[in-house]
């Protein structure tokens, strides 16, 4: 009979798993938490210069919860899903109020914390805390899925229910930081999306996706549905000094708490809305792209519209900053208007495809 999932995968990440990854050197409660907030949805090359950065500035939990929101929404300017910031931001202050600063130890208290769910809490406790708690990640769905042929999209709650039941049973007693890292490992590197690695697998000889040869059939897709477009106009409105009006959208829904450009829909006339901003000495018409949400995509229509002088009227206090692009501060900037700044200062760098 063969050994144990759990030992097998042990055995392979002694000799193959990560083991340098920023947050873990060193292994720390906050760090964990931090690092497996990026991790949501963002690629582990994406999130290291991100993570460091974000360590580089907010050490420790107390500092980043007195920092301003609008700094910690500068430091993740570019990783998008925004909440998560926001959410880190609650949760360190609901830490520091509430549990003098100390990350809790027990997993049902981490997972009512702001952004925080059943698996990342699990994640919390087995890697910092070395508690037997198993998750269940996108990486995790994969290998499970497809070691025990599970059909159905996971994010349908029978299939999930099935994951969570198979994840709990291979958690194993002992060695919970490594097992959590090991399995994340193998759908990370081995049991990829496409193109699976079968033959280096260390439970390769009892995967039924494998035995059935089509291990790509599991997890079962999301039935896909036709995004819908939305399209606006972007407006770089430019003061005679350089300076450039913008917005700050609303604490919820996209781009949340963070700095943008004003909108116009595409379908209205700018002539009805330019008037408001005083004299126009100029407008020019950029080339637009295509920006695309988890549930939309949004068609960017750039206008640089110069202004004869600073409107009077318009600045409402903590809603509109005229930006300076030469001296920018350290605010939350949408990734493209982040892109439309950076174009203004340096107009043939940017590539705004």
């Amino acid at each position: 009979m063969s050994r144990p999932f759990s030992q097998r995968l042990l055995c392979w990440f002694d000799q193959h798993g990560r083991k340098h990854l920023p947050w873990q050197n060193p292994i720390t409660p906050y760090r964990v938490w931090i690092s497996e907030i990026m991790l949501q949805q963002t690629q582990v090359e994406t999130v290291i210069p991100y993570f460091e950065r974000f360590m580089q500035r907010f050490p420790r939990l107390p500092d980043l919860a007195s920092a301003p929101i609008d700094e910690v929404l500068h430091h993740w300017t570019g990783l998008g899903y925004y909440a998560r910031a926001r959410n880190l931001h609650k949760c360190a202050q609901i830490i520091a109020a509430e549990y003098a600063g100390e990350f809790p130890a027990d997993v049902e208290a981490i997972a009512q914390l702001p952004g925080i769910g059943r698996s990342t809490a699990a994640a919390i406790t087995s890697i910092a805390f070395e508690q037997p708690t198993a998750i269940l990640d996108g990486n995790v769905k994969r290998v499970l899925a497809r070691h025990s042929a599970i059909p159905g999209w996971p994010g349908q709650p029978k299939v999930a229910d099935k994951l969570w039941r198979i994840a709990e049973g291979h958690m194993p007693k002992k060695r919970c930081r490594d097992y959590t890292q090991a399995i994340m490992d193998l759908g990370a590197t081995v049991c990829t999306r496409t193109r699976p690695k079968c033959a280096l697998c260390p439970v390769a000889e009892d995967c039924i996706a494998l035995a059935e040869d089509n291990p790509t059939a599991y997890p079962g897709k999301k039935p896909s549905k036709d995004k819908p477009v939305k399209s606006a106009y972007f407006l770089l409105l430019q003061a005679p000094n350089g300076d450039i009006l913008l917005e700050r959208r609303p604490p919820s829904g996209i781009w949340g708490g963070l700095w943008c450009l004003p909108e116009v829909p595409i379908e209205q006339s700018l002539e009805t809305h330019l008037p408001a901003y005083g004299q126009i000495r100029d407008t020019e018409h950029w080339e637009g792209w295509r920006h695309t949400f988890s549930h939309y995509h949004l068609d960017i229509q750039p206008v640089l519209v110069k202004l004869a002088k600073r409107p009077a009227g318009i600045m409402e206090e903590g809603r509109h900053l005229w930006y300076n692009v030469r001296q920018p501060a350290s605010i939350g900037l949408a990734a493209p208007v982040k892109t439309l700044l950076q174009k203004l200062l340096h107009p043939r760098q940017a590539n705004l495809l």
